[in-house]
């Protein structure tokens, strides 16, 4: 099998050293048809040559010359160059050639007169012996560049097991140095775990075999890595694939380590992320329809409760029950929401670092941040008590921007905080720090330089969590804690949020050993510009607000169409309009809402919903509109994309309470 070399085609330089012009035009004329003929009269003369010709593949000298003697000029030119020498001699000088053959400078000598067949001949052989040479130092060169810098560890052992072979990534990982551990034999230097994997290996190799573990390890500074070895035994097969491996090396094994801990995390990851987008569809889907029934629900209780029944304190009670369990129903299935599809969002060019100090400021007995404070109710009255162990190392030093939400970011590391105080058994600390990476898991800034990500680091010193539980943290409705303490949604939220926003979440944890969980997210560059012009979409999030009570004699009776295929839902809100006052007009589906819209032309306002099957409620509206400019649209919604409806669209979620209804709609139509 001829190795897939390439061939030289132009003509090999040769260099012609001798003091008598005569013989250097014989010469040249004897060579200047097969070769690139260069002369010399002296040997300083050829060395000046040399040193600035670097392709001169032989050197024919003359041995009596004034001056400098022509092995004395050889001996000099080998420091120049590795051409091939042939000395030509006029007399019987036995010992200059011997002292040349033995030095090895020259590889053939000549008498004059010579005979040109043999010179041509022996021209010919060393020709092809230099370019052989050329070619093997070449691939020493580059064999060596790509040991150098291969990713992984790889060498070489003899039949003693001694390394012969090696790089500086497979000395590293087998921590030592590369002085120290050649000629070593392997199990006198690695670690009782690398031990007795070498134990498995040898006796699959004893056998002729291939042998490859994949192993857990721990690195220098105690964390586990995954080590994926190969070890080849050299033998037969490899002789028969490079002819020029001979017996000798039957013995010889190959050894490969790669470090697969970001592959095998990377490949987790990707799982993961498949199946928490399963998991998102069917938990959008559900709350779609879950929002329809709570819609439904609470807005039949509010109805029973405006036919004023007599007031029995059992009755009252099962009533307000109800109540605020639908609502805190609407409230997990928003969570569900979030998480799977986010859709409230208000992203914009962020400072960690300050953010971060907001909540330090709290800690420390400042107030928690309005927004926050309102979003968490009644858990942010317990937060400060509880978060009395958060220690926030932040740097001095401002740190990259990142494009992101203010108040789903405080929240993601008041839970994450909130979190690890639940896993302490103690008050010990927990440790929130920032700081600023180029590379996560394989992703790698386009200059090594740059720092592409900004990490938030949240660290306990807890119960820690087994792989089984790692692998389910972020699966809604999961949880570690006792009933009644957690509802398994923050995580899951969080996880929405971050991936939202480009980012990704790394956790650390070992049973025993704490929790490290880290958002990563990425660095704004002059590519996200764009975004700080055109913000997303914003849609109104209507879960807290508070309006004053509407009575039927602030309204004056205008029609108002609403259209929404689950007719619970439909009779519900109707009924919290007719109460009020005004006229409804209703409609299942998108068609027949356009078609009310276009045969009463009295119709003030349209309350729709989105999704619908058939038209759906951005294309009714866009219909209706567009056949009556002006006509105000309030759409209502279980579950949607922003990117399905206008930017200024004017959006209320289910389950919504009829004094949140009534607030928009008061909004649109005023009195």
């Amino acid at each position: 099998m001829m190795r897939p070399e390439a061939v030289e085609t132009t003509p090999a330089a040769i260099l012609i050293v001798d003091d008598e012009s005569e013989i250097l035009v014989a010469l040249t004329d004897l060579f200047e048809e097969k070769y690139n003929v260069l002369t010399a009269a002296s040997g300083e003369e050829g060395l000046s040559i040399l040193s600035q010709r670097s392709d001169i593949a032989v050197i024919i000298s003359d041995q009596r010359m004034p001056g400098m003697t022509g092995d004395g000029f050889l001996t000099q030119a080998r420091r120049l160059s590795s051409a091939g020498a042939i000395l030509l001699t006029g007399y019987a000088d036995i010992q200059a050639v011997e002292s040349a053959l033995n030095k090895g400078q020259i590889s053939f000598f000549v008498y004059k007169p010579w005979d040109p067949e043999t010179l041509l001949s022996m021209v010919a052989q060393a020709v092809e012996r230099y370019r052989l040479e050329k070619a093997l130092r070449r691939e020493q060169a580059l064999l060596r560049i790509l040991l150098d810098n291969l990713p992984f560890g790889l060498a070489f052992k003899d039949e003693q097991d001694r390394f012969v072979r090696m790089n500086e990534q497979m000395a590293s990982q087998l921590g030592c140095s590369l002085t120290d551990v050649l000629g070593q034999r392997e199990e006198d230097i690695v670690s009782p775990e690398r031990l007795v994997s070498l134990r498995e290996a040898q006796s699959v190799l004893a056998a002729g075999g291939r042998d490859q573990q994949v192993i857990r390890l721990n690195d220098a500074d105690g964390k586990t890595r995954w080590h994926d070895l190969t070890r080849i035994l050299i033998g037969q097969k490899s002789r028969e694939t490079f002819p020029g491996a001979g017996p000798e090396l039957d013995e010889y094994s190959v050894f490969i380590d790669r470090d697969v801990t970001d592959l095998l995390s990377l490949d987790q990851r990707l799982q993961q992320a498949q199946k928490m987008q399963a998991i998102g569809t069917l938990a959008g889907g559900v709350a779609h329809d879950f929002n329809n029934l709570l819609t439904a629900i609470m807005g039949s209780l509010e109805l029973v409760q405006e036919l004023d029944p007599p007031k029995v304190p059992a009755v009252t009670k099962l009533y307000d029950n109800a109540i605020q369990a639908a609502r805190r129903g609407g409230v997990l299935t928003q969570k569900l929401l979030d998480f799977s599809r986010p859709r409230h969002f208000s992203c914009c060019k962020v400072d960690i670092v300050s953010v971060l100090r907001e909540m330090q400021d709290f800690v420390e007995g400042s107030a928690l941040p309005y927004d926050l404070r309102n979003m968490l109710g009644s858990e942010s009255l317990q937060a400060a008590e509880r978060l009395k162990s958060v220690q926030f190392n932040l740097p001095s030093e401002p740190l990259p921007p990142v494009w992101t939400d203010i108040l789903q970011l405080q929240l993601a590391v008041f839970n994450l905080c909130m979190n690890a105080h639940d896993a302490q058994p103690g008050d010990e600390r927990i440790t929130v720090s920032v700081y600023t990476s180029a590379r996560l898991l394989g992703r790698v800034s386009a200059q090594p330089s740059e720092k592409a990500w900004v990490v938030v680091q949240v660290v306990d010193r807890g119960v820690g969590m087994t792989e089984e539980t790692q692998a389910r943290i972020f699966d809604p409705f999961f949880t570690t804690k006792d009933t009644g303490h957690g509802k398994g949604m923050s995580l899951s939220v969080i996880y929405g949020f971050i991936n939202y926003c480009s980012g990704e979440i790394r956790v650390d944890s070992v049973p025993g050993g704490g929790t490290s969980i880290e958002l990563w997210l990425p660095v704004m560059t002059q590519d996200l510009k764009q975004f700080e012009a055109a913000p997303a979409p914003v849609v109104p999030d209507n879960r807290e607000r508070t309006v004053p009570p509407v009575s039927p004699s602030e309204k004056n009776g205008q029609t108002i169409l609403v259209v929404d295929d689950e007719e619970s839902v439909r009779a519900v809100t109707a009924g919290f309009l007719r109460h009020v006052g005004y006229t409804v007009l209703e409609a299942d589906n998108g068609a027949d809402g356009l078609a009310l819209a276009t045969q009463h032309k009295e119709i003030a306002l349209v309350v729709m919903d989105v999704m619908m099957p058939g038209m759906n409620g951005n294309e009714a509206a866009q219909k209706m509109t567009a056949m009556k400019p002006g006509l105000p649209v309030l759409f209502v919604t279980g579950y949607t994309d922003p990117g399905l409806l206008p930017d200024d669209a004017r959006v209320l979620h289910k389950p919504y309470r009829r004094s949140e209804l009534l607030a928009e709609v008061k909004a649109i139509l005023p009195s």
